[in-house]
């Protein structure tokens, strides 16, 4: 007995077609989410950074990622940010904390499921 088979280079076509493009998709989403990431922590550390300078308070340093996350991302990742002293190895630093949304599809995702912080040594004025 002959099977038929046609039509079944169609249906393979498709499944495989759409095996592809999910993957496809879920690498960009990823890509995605670890683009989020690094600009939150990189924010973070300039944000440090900039709180750690002689002359600056913790405000500032808020205010600074506050200002990198809006631009570079989006005002709705720049809700949660928290700025404090802290040490790192005996030398006392500040520590600024983003606490934001971890993209799942396109930008939506988990609230508050991305934390990153960024840490700079405090400059004294002797």
């Amino acid at each position: 007995m002959a099977r038929e088979e046609r039509g079944s280079a169609v249906a393979e076509f498709t499944l495989v077609g759409v095996l592809l493009t999910v993957l496809a998709l879920a690498v960009v989403q990823l890509a995605l989410a670890l683009h989020v990431r690094n600009t939150l922590l990189d924010a973070a550390a300039e944000g440090a950074r900039f709180a750690a300078l002689a002359g600056s308070s913790a405000s500032d340093g808020t205010a600074r990622t506050r200002d990198l996350i809006s631009t570079a991302i989006s005002a709705e990742y720049a809700r949660d940010i928290t700025a404090g002293t802290t040490s790192v190895g005996g030398v006392p630093a500040v520590e600024v904390t983003v606490r934001a949304t971890l993209p799942v599809v396109g930008l939506l995702g988990v609230e508050r499921g991305l934390e990153v912080s960024g840490h700079a040594a405090l400059e004294s004025v002797d």
